[in-house]
């Protein structure tokens, strides 16, 4: 005979997930390209400046994956880390 599985019920106010990531996120907007990186150069690295919460009008440096232009609005999770500069001279891609 089939076993039955007990269902687990808990509080579903505090399940991580799409919900609590859309609550925190910041916009920012794309002032420069800086390069591209990574193994492939698949990532882009860029400058932007917070729009919003608490470092609103901070410009920082993020890494980036897919397409990304100028005055693009990027949604932040986060605003406390920055990515590591490009040291090296040579990059990949059409922004070099």
């Amino acid at each position: 005979m089939a076993r039955e599985q007990k269902v687990k019920q808990g509080n579903k106010e505090s399940t991580k997930g799409a919900e609590s990531i859309v609550g925190t996120a910041v916009p920012a907007v794309v002032e420069n390209i800086v390069g591209r990186t990574g193994f492939r150069g698949e990532i882009t690295q860029i400058r932007c400046r917070i729009l919003q919460g608490n470092d609103k009008g901070k410009l920082m440096r993020r890494n980036v994956k897919g397409p990304i232009r100028l005055k693009d609005i990027l949604m932040l999770r986060e605003t406390q880390i920055e990515a590591r500069r490009i040291k090296s001279s040579v990059s990949k891609g059409a922004f070099s």
